[in-house]
């Protein structure tokens, strides 16, 4: 009989943003969905943050950004976002168009990925206040004040 061997899990960070309907409760249910996921246990979650939409018009968003210890890989844990995303009723008619659930892989542990189908770290990572301020505030060695002072011209506001 062959024998399996299981992954180690690694440390992966997730950005979350919705600005249709309940955006606060999309969020809240897409961080329950989060803990769901097979082999993946949520490690911390941020505040919720609200923002203007960046390169997009629309309401504000409502941000937040989670840490997960997952046995997936990058691609499945991926495909697990996405699939979230679909059935919180996520639709792409053009590119930055308002939505009920958005889920970006922001980091896979150390991994550097380019391929098609997935960058990481995410391209865009550093150029948003509405990932770096959440991102800060439950992993704050992986954001320099360097690259928050970048940012600080956007306007974001951490909700109570």
């Amino acid at each position: 009989m062959p024998m399996t061997v299981e992954r180690a899990p690694v440390l992966a960070w997730i950005a979350l943003g919705a600005n249709l309907g309940d955006a606060v409760a999309s969020v809240h249910a897409a961080i329950r969905a989060l803990a769901a996921l097979p082999q993946t246990t949520v490690w911390r979650v941020s505040s919720l943050y609200r923002s203007a939409p960046v390169q997009a018009s629309g309401p504000d968003f409502i941000n937040a950004v989670v840490a997960v210890l997952t046995r997936l890989t990058a691609p499945d844990l991926l495909a697990q976002l996405q699939q979230l995303e679909d059935r919180a009723g996520r639709l792409r008619p053009y590119p930055n168009a308002p939505r009920t659930l958005d889920l970006d892989l922001l980091c896979y542990g150390q991994s550097t990925v380019r391929s098609a189908a997935l960058t990481l770290p995410h391209p865009r990572l550093f150029e948003r206040a509405f990932v770096l301020r959440p991102l800060a505030e439950i992993s704050p060695e992986r954001v320099s004040a360097a690259a928050l002072q970048a940012v600080a011209s956007q306007v974001i506001e951490r909700l109570p």
